[in-house]
C-alpha cells in the first residue's frame, strides 16, 4: 500500500509541524507515543491521553478493555466513521475519539480527566506532590 508513497524522511518535517505541541489521544497510547517519538525525536506533545487507561478508571468492572469491547459497551456514534472498518487507522482513530468524548462526560474537570487518562511518565501527566519533610 505504501510502495508508491513518499518516504518517511520526506514527510517527517510536515508531520512534526502538523502535530505541533497538541495533545494526542490513542488507545494504549504509550505504544503510539513511543513510535512517534522514535521517528520524531525532537517532537513533544502537550500531553498524551490514553483511552485504555481512561476506560479502566471509568468503567472499573469490564471483563475486557479492548477497543472492540469498549465500542460494544459504550456504543458511541460511529455513523460518521470512515467506511474502511475496524483495524484500519482512520476508523480506529475515529472510534477512539468518540470513546474519549463519551468517557470525558464522567469527569467534572480537565484535571480529573488528565489524572485518569495520562499514563505516569508521559507528557501531560500530573506532577506528584512531594511530601513535606524537615530537610
Amino acid at each position: 500500500m505504501l510502495a508508491d508513497k513518499p518516504a518517511w524522511a520526506q514527510l517527517a518535517d510536515q508531520v512534526h509541524d502538523f502535530l505541533g505541541h497538541a495533545w494526542i489521544c490513542a488507545h494504549h497510547a504509550h505504544v503510539d507515543y513511543r513510535e512517534l517519538h522514535r521517528h520524531l525525536p525532537t517532537w513533544e506533545p502537550a500531553g498524551v491521553l490514553d483511552t485504555l487507561r481512561l476506560a479502566k478508571a471509568t468503567y472499573k468492572d469490564l471483563p475486557s478493555y479492548t477497543l472492540d469491547a469498549l465500542i460494544k459497551h459504550v456504543e458511541p456514534d460511529l455513523s460518521q466513521a470512515p467506511r474502511v472498518g475496524r483495524h484500519r487507522a482512520t476508523y480506529d482513530a475515529y472510534a477512539t475519539a468518540q470513546l474519549l468524548l463519551a468517557m470525558a462526560n464522567h469527569y467534572e474537570t480537565w484535571e480529573q480527566l488528565v489524572a485518569a487518562a495520562v499514563p505516569p511518565g508521559l507528557p501531560g501527566a500530573p506532577q506528584q506532590e512531594e511530601e513535606a519533610t524537615l530537610f
